[in-house]
């Protein structure tokens, strides 16, 4: 073999090979990818049963209920719409009605079931699409930009 065929042999094997472990790496981060979705996008039925994702929004007032044993039930609404949430587990301190959070888990039969509950002392990192529908609804708390 000549020297000119060895060099690209052994350029097209390393091709290959960075091909390969790119495929590999964006398949990982294709499973873990976990995409932020309001009320309205669930009520639009943009969400799949099986797909993770995260739901974001204001919990409902009157809508929490902790009746169930360690399980809680309330609402989250984006002043459009509302999706039901059941949690097994403690909430954080600053989870309340009225203030905004992020929960993170699956539909199930209409329900949304949260594995993590992260409460946020105000709407600043909100999605744009959920702090437009709350400023127009009048119930925004932060500041207006």
């Amino acid at each position: 073999m000549k020297r000119k065929h060895k060099r690209l042999t052994f350029v097209l094997v390393a091709l290959l090979l960075l091909g390969g472990a790119a495929a590999l790496v964006l398949s990982a981060f294709e499973e873990n990818i976990v995409f932020f979705q309001s009320p309205s996008d669930i009520a639009a039925g943009k969400i799949s049963d099986d797909r993770r994702f995260r739901l974001g929004g204001l919990v409902e007032e009157g809508s929490v209920d902790k009746s169930a044993g360690e399980t809680v039930t309330f609402r989250i609404t984006d002043t459009a719409n509302t999706v039901r949430v059941s949690y097994t587990g403690i909430l954080p301190d600053l989870f309340r009605e009225g203030q905004g959070v992020v929960c993170e888990g699956r539909m199930e039969s209409g329900v949304f079931i949260a594995d993590e509950v992260l409460a946020k002392h105000d709407e600043n990192y909100m999605p744009p699409e959920v702090a437009d529908a709350i400023k127009k609804s009048g119930q925004w708390q932060g500041e207006t930009k």
